[in-house]
């Protein structure tokens, strides 16, 4: 570590070989102390000032504000994280009154539909880069409720990399494109990131959750959606709980492929966006449960973690999801600017019945939200926008800004007043008046963070424990990936460490696919998020054992399979088909709810043997197997097919992602020449076949039948042992 010169051997800054030129843009922190923007030496950057430990963050943190709004202010005019979004119009309705926890009208009465604008995005790429980028995915909705806007602004992920806001601006910055040559767009596996994330053991856990399949979901259709933080509910008698808030797709929780997501990306960079619009657009309107996590105040320290540390969850096994009510999306935007690039979510933009804990990370998104909006969206009015307004009236003494809209009448534009009888008049809560949870404050001024947050390795464990056997291994393959990109081998050891806390063998594997010597013990010192005044050992991390060996809420393998709505199904056909089989094929699956594109050589027609013609959806030129999710290789269309390269690479692929595959008896010899050969080449009516997503059939209602049974087991994962598909 550079050696820092001291105050005294600096003396007169203006002496300072640096500052001769005060006006000089070049500046190398090399060995020099931080400061605030105005000079100001920094103690901790760490931590935001608090309440106590476990308190409040205070608005008199200068540091804290000066850090993220300059952050908040580096990018105009998209967005800094979640640049690249997609958005949709729906409602939510709620199945039964929750009035035992909180006022909020829109959980209280059944009869209201509430409408919804929801935006989906990813985090660290630019708004043009890719829907399939190994991320995290935003899940922000805006409930336009009787009561005035709640934004739930969370994730699909339901823990996060940081536990105090304070490092925001740093995260961000070690995941975005190195600032030296702007590279890589929309990715982690660069030096920067690890290099931060090696230092940081509290990302432990987010970096389990990031490096597994729900960073690359099949459709944002088919993703979760997490609150992230605890809130509160506040009742009508003025009782308080924790809530922790769950969405719950209908369709189950689906992902894709690695090397399915970096074809994609070529492909369609814009696969979940076009996704998300033509199955609204077909009617096919995606569908959520709202679920809430609830805990009495009287059971906030019951649990082995801390409820205030957003890098926590709370498992579905101590503290069941409720699932009160169902969001439907139903509309799309009529104008992408207008609605999705405009909408502006914030944290603070809640109900009575609704409020905060103090999740220091929580507490520093309540000032941010409105912050970057300022600029982002021009001025104060960004609430004036049609998409950002409340549908119940507004009346208040804001006036004038840029981009004002309202035409405000009267003279008085202050309170308390005489001339204008004192109105707008302050509500009662009685009358739907907003009053903070008085929760007890008494506490002295501290920037710390609480020891009860210092366990970061037992819910990573927890995860990892819970996952699938195949879940397990794409996490290793994400892993060896990622630190291979790194240039840096050191960080590659740093990060072995890390993994060694969370599981040996994980830390082993990844070793071995890195060619590196596994370390003796975690590398020292393990975390640099301390203050510069305080104490590596009181920052150490706390070895905490987990009372759960597994939770299978965390694995994508116990998701809801019983459907094959809107999954995309591609019939290779040619000139020659039976029209029958593809007939039959067709209907029962269009009778699930499935779409199904022909594929053929050339686009136009294809002709059956009977003279009967299907018009073509896509030719091999314009599609690939990656952009479906089942493939079915129509009888009579062999002859044809099996001269066709891209017809052969499709099933190749097809093969190798773990998709469900159909055939007819009739298309052996085209099977002959792809990947499936040496597998049927023991017995092509060998049953077993079933169970790895292969169907083989000459009765094509019962081959229609065992094809849907497989498209909606999503993916046949155990295909990947075998790891001889170069497609």
């Amino acid at each position: 570590m550079a050696k820092h010169k001291s105050l005294k051997k600096k003396g007169n800054p203006l002496d300072n070989e640096k500052t001769k030129n005060l006006h000089s843009h070049t500046v190398d922190a090399t060995g020099e102390f931080m400061t605030t923007d105005h000079g100001l030496r920094i103690n901790n950057d760490q931590n935001s000032l608090k309440a106590g430990e476990r308190g409040a963050t205070l608005l008199e943190d200068f540091i804290l504000r000066e850090k993220i709004t300059h952050f908040d202010h580096e990018r105009i005019p998209e967005r800094i994280v979640h640049a690249r979004g997609s958005g949709a119009h729906g409602v939510f309705k709620l199945y039964e009154s929750q009035s035992a926890f909180t006022k909020a009208h829109f959980l209280n009465d059944t009869n209201t539909e509430t409408p919804v604008f929801v935006r989906f995005s990813t985090v660290a790429g630019s708004k043009g880069s890719t829907d399939l980028a190994r991320d995290v995915r935003g899940f922000a909705v805006k409930f336009y409720t009787q009561e005035g806007n709640f934004d739930l602004v969370g994730n699909n992920m339901p823990v996060f990399f940081i536990q105090d806001a304070m490092k925001f601006p740093d995260l961000i910055h070690a995941v975005k494109p190195e600032p030296d040559h702007e590279m890589p767009q929309a990715a982690s596996a660069h030096d920067t990131f690890w290099d931060f994330i090696s230092v940081m053991p509290e990302s432990a856990h987010m970096i389990m959750w990031a490096m597994s399949d729900r960073a690359i979901p099949r459709s944002l259709r088919m993703m979760e959606g997490f609150g992230v933080h605890t809130f509160r509910l506040i009742n009508e008698k003025g009782e308080g709980c924790f809530v922790k808030f769950h969405w719950k797709p209908l369709l189950g929780l689906h992902s894709v492929a690695w090397d399915e997501a970096q074809n994609i990306s070529g492909k369609d960079p814009d696969f979940h966006r076009r996704d998300l619009w033509e199955a609204i657009d077909s009617g096919a309107f995606p569908e959520w449960e709202l679920g809430l996590q609830i805990v009495p105040e009287a059971d906030e320290f019951r649990f082995e973690f801390d409820l205030l540390d957003p890098t926590k969850l709370i498992p579905e096994e101590l503290v069941p999801v409720q699932r009160i009510g169902k969001m439907t999306l139903n509309r799309n935007p009529e104008n992408f600017f207008a609605e999705t690039e405009q909408v502006a979510f914030h944290v603070g933009h809640i109900v009575p019945g609704i409020d905060f804990s103090n999740d220091p990370l929580l507490q520093g998104r309540l000032f941010s939200y409105t912050d970057t909006q300022l600029i982002r969206l021009g001025g104060p009015n960004f609430h004036e926008i049609p998409i950002n307004r409340p549908v119940v009236p507004v009346h208040n003494n804001q006036r004038d800004g840029f981009m004002r809209q309202t035409i405000n009448r009267g003279k008085t534009s202050y309170g308390p007043n005489i001339l204008g009888n004192n109105d707008p008049q302050q509500a009662k809560v009685a009358e739907g008046g907003f009053t903070s949870y008085q929760e007890r404050i008494d506490a002295k001024k501290v920037r710390a963070r609480s020891k009860s947050f210092f366990d970061h390795f037992s819910q990573a464990t927890l995860f990892f424990n819970s996952q699938s056997e195949p879940e397990k291994n794409h996490i290793k393959d994400a892993l060896s990936f990622e630190l291979g990109k790194l240039k840096t081998v050191a960080i590659r050891e740093r990060m072995l460490g890390i993994l060694m806390m969370i599981d040996q063998k994980l830390a082993e594997d990844v070793a071995l696919a890195l060619g590196l010597p596994m370390p003796k013990k975690p590398q020292e010192p393990i975390n640099y998020s301390i203050p510069a005044d305080g104490n590596q050992a009181d920052f150490e991390p706390i070895v905490v054992k987990s009372s759960l060996k597994e939770s299978a809420a965390l694995s994508m393998l116990n998701t809801v399979k019983n459907t094959i709505k809107t999954r995309k199904i591609a019939f290779l056909a040619a000139d020659g088909l039976d029209a029958g089989a593809l007939d039959t094929v067709k209907k029962a699956l269009l009778a699930e709810g499935a779409v199904v594109e022909i594929i053929a050589p050339k686009l136009g027609a294809v002709k059956a043997q009977d003279g009967t013609e299907f018009p073509v959806d896509q030719s091999f030129l314009t599609a690939a197997s990656v952009l479906y999710d089942a493939v079915y290789v129509v009888g009579g269309a062999a002859e044809i097919l099996k001269g066709e390269a891209n017809a052969l690479h499709f099933v190749n692929e097809a093969f190798k992602h773990c998709k469900a595959i159909a055939l007819d008896k009739q298309s052996i010899k085209f099977i002959e020449l792809t990947y499936l050969s040496e597998r049927l080449a023991k017995d092509p009516s060998d049953k077993s076949m079933l169970d790895e997503g292969i169907i083989v059939e000459a009765d094509q209602v019962l081959l229609a039948k065992q094809f849907i049974k497989a498209i909606a087991q999503h993916r046949f994962w155990e295909r990947e042992k075998m790891r001889k598909v170069p497609a």
